[in-house]
């Protein structure tokens, strides 16, 4: 074992944070208290390589490993998981899927645009009566012989109003079950797509969350991902490693409110002392820094498995199973350690807990993950 980053593991880590806290943490409060989508902010980011990190350099990406990805996940989640979640749906829903079951033809046409930040993507799975259960597909692609008919809606999608790039999970033979599901390229503007009203949210608010409906959308044939039937199949594996983006968001959304905790605490006094000087908040420091440490561990372990090839689903789900909880607690605990201020918009920890709770939620639930573990466990 060796628990030690390369230099370009730091490398990653420091170009990430030093991007976050110069370029993210300006104007951060402001665009979640008016949901401003931080569209500056992320067209630097595919500047900088941020939105394609594991493409392969043909394609226009990075060619760098999951644990990079990992590291700088962590890094920009402490300060805007509105850009994080743009981040990670780009990398890990839409380019990785593109580039693992995409045609050549497709790679060329959409994944080099999608690396480099030219445009951003969105992955179109969650329907109003299919969340949890993915299976149970409303939206309908019906096979016209050289195209397919979309029909249908797909809720809570991020980037719903900003991408370019759909990848679109619709049912084409019901009798087949999750056997008769495809996976689809949509493009923005297509005749029929249209974008709902921006969802009002407690958390990410700065990321576009949207409602997409599609009446009678005519997508071509050469735009289906993968053999017919292959969608669900498609949606699961790609979802796996979403996991990992989500469970490293969680994970940075968790260490930023520590890093406030242990400043803060350091600053104010309380009975003439500094209160880091109390045993109480050093205790709530020391469960913290734990917690986040082993969070942490899995989120490596889980990459560490996807870059070496090894089955990752079972420490993916437990890595954003683990990771979210943490940032749930972490962030709960961070506004007790701030008091008063920490109910306060301007210290940042309000809306850290505001942003953790979605990562308990989105690319599956907690309950969800501890369903993919113990089928892993009973195998």
């Amino acid at each position: 074992m060796n628990f030690q980053l390369t230099e370009e593991h730091l490398a990653v880590q420091e170009a990430a944070r030093e991007f976050a806290q110069t370029e993210l943490l300006p104007g951060v409060i402001e665009r979640d208290e008016h949901q401003k989508f931080p569209a500056e902010q992320i067209k630097k980011m595919g500047e900088l390589g941020f939105l394609g990190m594991m493409v392969d350099p043909k394609y226009g990406g990075g060619g760098m490993d999951t644990i990079s990805y990992v590291l700088a996940m962590e890094e920009i989640s402490k300060v805007d998981a509105s850009a994080s979640v743009v981040m990670s749906v780009n990398n890990s829903l839409v380019c990785w899927g593109l580039e693992k079951y995409g045609t050549e033809e497709q790679k060329q046409k959409y994944l080099t645009r999608l690396a480099t930040g030219e445009i951003i993507g969105a992955f179109c799975l969650s329907e109003p009566e299919a969340g949890s259960d993915a299976t149970s597909q409303r939206t309908t692609a019906e096979d016209k012989g050289d195209y397919y008919l979309l029909n249908g809606t797909k809720n809570w999608i991020t980037n719903g109003s900003t991408a370019s790039v759909y990848l679109v999970i619709a049912q084409t033979d019901v009798a087949k079950g999750h056997r008769g599901i495809n996976a689809l390229i949509v493009e923005r503007g297509m005749e029929g797509f249209e974008i709902g009203p921006k969802e009002n949210k407690l958390g990410i608010r700065g990321s576009d969350t949207h409602s997409l409906m599609f009446t009678d959308v005519k997508v071509p044939k050469e735009n289906r991902i993968g053999e017919d039937g292959f969608g669900f199949k498609f949606a699961m594996s790609t979802l796996a490693g979403g996991r990992i983006g989500i469970a490293s968001q969680a994970l940075g959304i968790a260490s930023g409110a520590y890093e406030l905790a242990v400043k803060y605490s350091k600053e104010r006094k309380a009975f003439g002392v500094e209160i880091a000087k109390h045993q109480a908040i050093q205790f709530k420091l020391a469960d913290m820094a734990t917690n986040i440490e082993a969070a942490r561990l899995l989120c490596l372990q889980a990459a560490y498995d996807k870059d070496t090839h090894a089955d990752y689903g079972k420490s993916g789900a437990m890595a954003k199973l683990f990771a979210s909880k943490v940032a749930m607690d972490t962030t709960i605990e961070a506004v007790q350690v701030h008091g008063g201020y920490g109910f306060v918009k301007e210290y940042h920890v309000e809306r850290l807990m505001r942003d953790a709770k979605i990562t308990q939620i989105y690319e599956g639930t907690s309950e969800i993950q501890k369903i993919v573990i113990s089928r892993e466990l009973l195998k």
